[in-house]
């Protein structure tokens, strides 16, 4: 493990100096954050599995209630994080209870007539199961009847077999919920580039960093991610119309369809008889991402602004109390309304300033250092920039209308990285000379601009220790200068790597369990079609037939390097026919057994050329997860 430094005079300076920017008697949110508190988290808030290891631990990020921010964090974020270490079971109001800060996310436990209604189970069913303990161990131990997604990511459905059981579902005893389109949703985004997405995501999490002062401090949305068992069980019921009256277990919900906001399938609702309201993820305690740093679809800061206006709109005047699936809930009329207000201003804000300054010919970068929130905005803590930020949700916006090119003919085709970093360190001089000069700019506190030139030295010779000792040097200054904790924490972790290498450590594989078994045939195919190398493809000429006991019929062709799939077709002069479930089959091509095992075993039966499934096989990349992001 690599030692981090201090923050330099010029940070301190920083962080001094923002502290005159911030209202220390407002409390509100501290009074909101402990308000109806029935229990802290058990054993301090550690979490542990089935075989003893830790999936969750609350006491690692206690060192932020141990006095004022130190100069190596943002003192914004440092409050941040304190308001999030407000742990346990929660009593939102008359039959809503929430479990927070046992994960990133929120749970919730909705009353009804004769059982629970479970709300968002959390990422592992470790702690989903240890927050439904929590509740039962302070409430009437009735059964769960409903489970409800708000959206498709992982944090608002991993859990849920920490709640209830597949057989459960399948039985009928236990709805479960979820916008329309949310399967596809959530089997889609992180397994298509998935291996990509995951391993920015040790960036955007700090997975690889300590938690302290000078290294995870929280992502602003929640504490942390678990590690525990992530599991997948398909909705039974779908939400499909844009407003939706349903009543689970004797209590009216009103469901608002969300799409293409913060999720792809998203929906809030609305419990009249409680006036209360969950916001799911389009409201909570921060400017949230327009554009996810890890990766993934750009976000509708139009739509997301037009949702919450609709949602005002709707169930503003019979509102009393906003809970979200991430923070801590706004009580009293003219608060929540205020909240939901300040939140859609925030998205629209963005949305219009960065398309004005485009129609006037300003490029992405900088209308992104042009665009600050006008002081009646920036003045509310929930839009502060704790997991999204103005810099880059600005972007995205551009990117959204406009894409990644700035319309400059001499940024079409631009060389790539490290063919770029040669010619540019040759430029200037050479590698040392660019050091000597970068040196001189970090002792002035221009971080930003070392980061940016240093690094063409990284990639023009990553052997140079002078180089990579520098970029680092920046890089953690500029982690600990920044209120957005997802950037503190690709700063930091880019400053580790640089100056210790790629840490591998236990890859998480976004392609397993629940996640593939729930991927019908057509999805399967798609995500080995991402994995087909083209070039060992390139001579390659192989038809499939495909005949499954319990999911028809599938034509696999790889031809000039690209595989199709054709649903309920054979071809007669197919290279080989496999017969088998789908599950075996998926079994063998994926890697968990073998084609030969599944002969053998007598799960599959193959016609024709056995010969040629060793040959499709060997046409697959395998990705190696740890892949370098600071250097070539």
């Amino acid at each position: 493990m690599t030692t981090p430094k201090p923050a330099t005079p010029t940070t301190a300076a920083a962080h001094a100096a923002l502290l005159a920017d911030f209202d220390a008697g407002d409390t509100q949110d501290f009074e909101d954050a402990r308000r109806g508190l029935v229990a802290p988290l058990p054993d301090g808030g550690r979490i542990t599995g089935a075989d003893g290891a830790e999936v969750w631990n609350l006491a690692a990020f206690q060192f932020v209630n141990d006095g004022a921010a130190p100069d190596t964090v943002h003192p914004s974020l440092w409050r941040q994080t304190q308001l999030l270490t407000e742990a346990g079971l929660f009593q939102v109001t008359d039959r809503i209870y929430q479990v927070r800060s046992a994960d990133l996310s929120n749970i919730d436990f909705i009353e009804g007539d004769t059982g629970i209604i479970v709300v968002d189970p959390l990422i592992s069913a470790e702690t989903a199961a240890a927050a439904l303990a929590l509740y039962y161990g302070h409430r009437p131990h009735k059964p769960v009847v409903a489970v409800i997604y708000t959206h498709s990511h992982v944090d608002h459905f991993g859990g849920v077999r920490g709640v209830t059981t597949p057989e459960d579902v399948a039985s009928g005893a236990v709805a479960v919920y979820a916008p329309v389109g949310f399967t596809d949703a959530a089997l889609a985004e992180n397994v298509m580039a998935g291996n990509a997405m995951g391993r920015r995501a040790t960036y955007m999490y700090g997975n690889l960093l300590p938690n302290g002062p000078t290294g995870v401090v929280s992502p602003g949305l929640g504490l942390g991610t678990s590690t525990g068992s992530v599991g997948f069980i398909a909705p039974t019921v779908e939400i499909t119309e844009p407003v939706e009256e349903v009543v689970i277990d004797g209590l009216r919900f009103t469901f608002l369809l969300a799409p293409e906001t913060e999720a792809p399938a998203e929906m809030l609702f609305h419990l009249p008889d409680l006036r209360a309201l969950c916001s799911a993820e389009d409201a909570t305690h921060t400017l949230h991402n327009l554009y996810t740093l890890r990766g993934a679809r750009t976000r509708d800061a139009k739509r997301w602004a037009h949702y919450l206006n609709r949602t005002i709109d709707l169930f503003g005047d019979a509102t009393d109390v906003v809970f979200a699936q991430h923070h801590w809930p706004t009580w009293g009329h003219d608060r929540a309304v205020a909240f939901l207000e300040h939140q859609r201003d925030a998205y629209k804000y963005l949305h219009d300033q960065t398309l004005r300054l485009a129609n006037q010919g300003y490029t992405m970068l900088e209308i992104a250092e042009l665009v600050e929130y006008p002081p009646g905005l920036g003045a509310h803590w929930c839009n502060r920039g704790y997991y999204g930020s103005v810099n880059h949700n600005v972007k995205a916006v551009y990117n959204w209308y406009l894409g990644f090119f700035d319309g400059n003919p001499s940024t079409l085709h631009q060389l790539p990285p490290v063919d770029a970093a040669n010619r540019y360190v040759e430029y200037m001089g050479g590698a040392d000379a660019v050091v000597a000069r970068a040196r001189e700019s970090f002792e002035a506190g221009d971080y930003r601009w070392v980061a940016q030139v240093v690094n063409h030295v990284v990639f023009a010779d990553p052997t140079h220790t002078a180089a990579r000792e520098l970029a680092a040097d920046a890089l953690e200054q500029l982690g600990y200068q920044t209120e957005n904790g997802v950037w503190r924490n690709f700063y930091l972790s880019g400053a580790q790597e640089l100056r210790g290498g790629v840490v591998r450590g236990p890859a998480p594989n976004p392609a397993s369990g629940d996640t593939i078994d729930a991927m019908p045939v057509g999805t399967i195919l798609d995500y080995l079609a991402v994995r087909l190398n083209a070039e060992r493809a390139r001579d390659v000429s192989i038809s499939v037939n495909l005949v499954f006991s319990d999911a028809g019929t599938t034509l696999v062709q790889v031809r000039d390097s690209v595989l199709n799939h054709y649903p309920d077709r054979t071809d007669p002069g197919a290279d080989v026919t496999v017969r088998s479930s789908f599950a075996a089959f998926r079994a063998a091509l994926l890697g968990t057994t073998s084609f030969a095992d599944g002969v053998g075993a007598g799960d599959i039966v193959i016609e024709g050329d056995a010969g040629v499934l060793v040959e499709l096989v060997g046409l697959f990349d395998e990705f190696d997860f740890w892949f370098p992001i600071v250097e070539p």
